[in-house]
C-alpha cells in the first residue's frame, strides 16, 4: 500500500490519521494534552508533552491501521499557527514552555510597535497587523525574560520554530531545522513579497536570525522520519499550517473559493490566487499552502473563540454534559429572543480586531432561559463568521472576476446541523459541508502525496472531495440584515 500519515497538532489535542492514496480514512488517534494558564490571558504548553501526545497518537494510529511504516509513503504536517517554541540546538530542551497563539502577555509590546509607527510597515511586508496574536512579540517576550537567552540566540545556540519546526526537530532527532512558507507567514517576520525573513522586522525587534528555520514549499523534502522511531525511515513530504492545511484539503485553489474552520476558534481563507490583497476591512493577507512554484495568497479573519464558547458553556456554566448536547438545547427555542452573547474572552479578532472587548451576555430579560443562551453562543459563532464573510466581499468588490458563491466548511463544530443552517441563513449562501471533515489533515496528507508522486498535480484533488450535506438558507435577508444589526451594537458595547 502507498498510503499517507498526517499529524494533526492542535491547541488543545494532538491527531494522526492514516489515509489510503484516495483520500479515505483508514484509523485515527487522538489525545488531549494539558492547557497551562500561569496567569490571566497567559495560555502555555509543555513542549515536550506536545510532543509526547503527538507521538502516542502515531503509535497508537499504526497499531489500529495495521501497517508498518514501510506501508507509508509519505507523512504530512498540519498544526495550530503562531505558537512559539524556543529550544536549545544541541541538547534539543525547550527553555521554556511553548506560547499559545491565544496568549496575550504581549499586548503592550505591541502597543509600542503601534506608537513607534510600524504598524504600515508590518502590513506592507507580512501582511499582517501587529497584534499579539503572531509569533514575532511572543520570541521577542522569550528573549527578554528567560536569563541569558539573548545572548545564547546571537551565538547561534538557540532554535526558534512553530509547533510544525518543533514536530520535524523531534521527528528527525534534531537533523532539519525547517518550517513551510503558510507558517512563516503567521510570524509577523516573514516578507510574503519577497519570500524572506524581513531584516527590517528584526533588527526592529532584535531577534537574531541565526534563530531562524529555513523556509521551504508546503510540500517539499522535510527530510525523513528518524528509524528510532518507527523502525523504517519515512519522508516528511508536506507541512502547513492548519487553516492553510484545510483549505488546500477542501480543494480551494482558485480566487473567490472559501472555507471556514469551525474549531476551538473559526478560521475563514478564501483563496486570492497568486494575488496578495490589501485588506481594507479588518483582513490580514497570508500565505496559501504552496504546492508548486508559484506562490498562492489568501485573505484571513480569525475568530479567536468560536467552539470555545460551547466549551465555556459546558465547564465554566455546566449547561450540559457534553458540547454536542448544546444543539437539543438550543433547538428547544426558534430564537434567541434578543439574548446577544459575544464570547470576547480573549478580545474580538477580525475584522474588529478589539484586544480590550470583554465578553458579555446582552439583552436578557425574566423570560430568558438557558436554551436561548444556548441558541445565542450558536449565534455567536456564526455571526462572528459572517462578519468575516462580509468583510471579504467587500475586499473583493474590486475584483469582479471572483464571485464567492458557497461557504466549505469543516472542523468539529460543523457537525452540529443547527449552527450550519443558521450560518447559511446568515449568509444567504449554501453551507457545503464534505464527507469527510478531517480536511486539515487531509491537506497535510495530499501535500506529502504531491511531493512523492502519488498525485500528479493539485487539480487531481477536488474529485477526492464527496459532499455529505449541503445547507441552503430558509430565512429571509430581513432577518439576517436585523439579527447582524442587533450583533454589531451588542459588539460596540464590550468595549
Amino acid at each position: 500500500m502507498r498510503c499517507l500519515l498526517a499529524l494533526d497538532q492542535g491547541t488543545s489535542s494532538s491527531r494522526a490519521i492514516v489515509f489510503d492514496p484516495e483520500g479515505r480514512t483508514l484509523a485515527m488517534a487522538q489525545q488531549e494534552f494539558e492547557q497551562l494558564f500561569p496567569q490571566p490571558g497567559w495560555v502555555e504548553h509543555d513542549p515536550m508533552a506536545l510532543w509526547r501526545s503527538q507521538w502516542q497518537t502515531v503509535e497508537q494510529v499504526m497499531q489500529r491501521s495495521g501497517l508498518q511504516a514501510r506501508d507509508i509513503a509519505a507523512l504530512g504536517i498540519t498544526n495550530q499557527r503562531e505558537t512559539t517554541l524556543v529550544w536549545d540546538r544541541r541538547s534539543g530542551q525547550p527553555i521554556y514552555n511553548a506560547i499559545v497563539w491565544q496568549d496575550r502577555r504581549t499586548l503592550d509590546l505591541c502597543e509600542q510597535m503601534r506608537a513607534q509607527g510600524l504598524a504600515q510597515l508590518v502590513e506592507q511586508r507580512t501582511g499582517l497587523r501587529i497584534d499579539a496574536y503572531f509569533s514575532a512579540t511572543k520570541l521577542r517576550w522569550l528573549l527578554d525574560h528567560v536569563p541569558g537567552a539573548q545572548a545564547r540566540a546571537e551565538a547561534g545556540e538557540l532554535a526558534f520554530g512553530t509547533v510544525d519546526s518543533w514536530l520535524i526537530w523531534q521527528l528527525t532527532q534534531g537533523g532539519r531545522h525547517l518550517t513551510d512558507v503558510s507558517n512563516a507567514s503567521r510570524t509577523m517576520l516573514w516578507n510574503i513579497h519577497q519570500q524572506q525573513w524581513d531584516e527590517e522586522l528584526l533588527a526592529v525587534l532584535n531577534i537574531p536570525a541565526l534563530m531562524l528555520p529555513e523556509v521551504l514549499p508546503s510540500s517539499a523534502d522535510f527530510g525523513s522520519v528518524s528509524a528510532r522511531w518507527l523502525g523504517h525511515s519515512v519522508p516528511i513530504a508536506g507541512v502547513a499550517g492548519d487553516q492553510q492545511a484545510a483549505l488546500f484539503g477542501q480543494a480551494c485553489l482558485q480566487g473567490g473559493q472559501v472555507k471556514n474552520t469551525y474549531g476551538t476558534g473559526c478560521f475563514m481563507l478564501m483563496h486570492t490566487g497568486g494575488q496578495a490583497l490589501e485588506s481594507r476591512n479588518g483582513l490580514i493577507t497570508t500565505r496559501a499552502a504552496q504546492a508548486g512554484q508559484q506562490p498562492g495568497f489568501a485573505l484571513e479573519g480569525s475568530v479567536f473563540v468560536g467552539g470555545a464558547v460551547v466549551q465555556w458553556m459546558r465547564d465554566q456554566l455546566q449547561a450540559f454534559e457534553h458540547s454536542a448536547d448544546i444543539e437539543a438545547l438550543a433547538s428547544q427555542v426558534s430564537d434567541s429572543q434578543g439574548v446577544v452573547l459575544v464570547p470576547a474572552f480573549t478580545g474580538l479578532g477580525a475584522p474588529y480586531w478589539r484586544a480590550q472587548a470583554k465578553g458579555s451576555i446582552q439583552g436578557l430579560t425574566r423570560g430568558s432561559s438557558l436554551a436561548h443562551i444556548a441558541r445565542a453562543a450558536l449565534e455567536s459563532i456564526a455571526l462572528q463568521s459572517t462578519a468575516l464573510l462580509q468583510a471579504m466581499q467587500r475586499d473583493l468588490a474590486a475584483h469582479p472576476q471572483w464571485q464567492v458563491s458557497e461557504l466549505r466548511v469543516d472542523g468539529g463544530a460543523c457537525a452540529n446541523n443547527l449552527l450550519m443552517q443558521i450560518q447559511a441563513d446568515l449568509l444567504g449562501l449554501p453551507v457545503v459541508r464534505p464527507s469527510n471533515v478531517e480536511t486539515t489533515a487531509l491537506g497535510a496528507a495530499l501535500l506529502a502525496g504531491l511531493q512523492v508522486g502519488i498525485y500528479s498535480e493539485p487539480g487531481e484533488l477536488k474529485h477526492r472531495l464527496g459532499i455529505e450535506r449541503i445547507f441552503e438558507p430558509q430565512r429571509s435577508r430581513d432577518w439576517a440584515q436585523s439579527l447582524m444589526h442587533q450583533w454589531e451594537k451588542a459588539v460596540d458595547r464590550s468595549g
